[in-house]
């Protein structure tokens, strides 16, 4: 004769059981990236673009993932799971871009403008309004 399985063997399998189930309906998206110069809208080739999920409460995710721009300053990701999305682009000679972006379509295209490098601000220079 068999024993039957214990309340607590129960509540761990039913709890795997329904973990798994979640994992297996959360939405992806192709994510696509479209990286040019502000000034001109040439495409910006070899850029990092960075990727991280945000957790609810705002905080990155641990992992992420790092893509680069191809010749037509394009790159693509097809498994981006719905919500927040953090973007960091750095292409040296630019200004690092930053944003949070929300992923909620199963194709969703992003446009990043880089701009040039902003002017050092130096303790030497005379700094007041003429």
């Amino acid at each position: 004769m068999r024993k039957a399985a214990s309340p607590i063997v129960c509540g761990i399998l039913l709890l795997a059981v329904s973990a798994y189930a979640r994992k297996k309906s959360e939405q992806y998206s192709e994510v696509s990236f479209v990286v040019v110069k502000d000034d001109g809208g040439q495409p910006v080739r070899n850029a990092a673009v960075v990727m991280h999920g945000v957790h609810k409460n705002g905080k990155q995710a641990g992992s992420g993932y790092e893509l680069k721009t191809d010749a037509e300053g394009r790159s693509s990701y097809p498994g981006v799971p719905y919500g927040k999305l953090r973007v960091q682009v750095i292409m040296p000679g630019f200004q690092t871009f930053g944003d949070d972006f929300t992923i909620d379509q199963p194709k969703q295209e992003i446009t990043i403008r880089l701009k040039p490098p902003a002017k050092q601000y130096s303790i030497y220079e005379d700094h007041e309004k003429k």
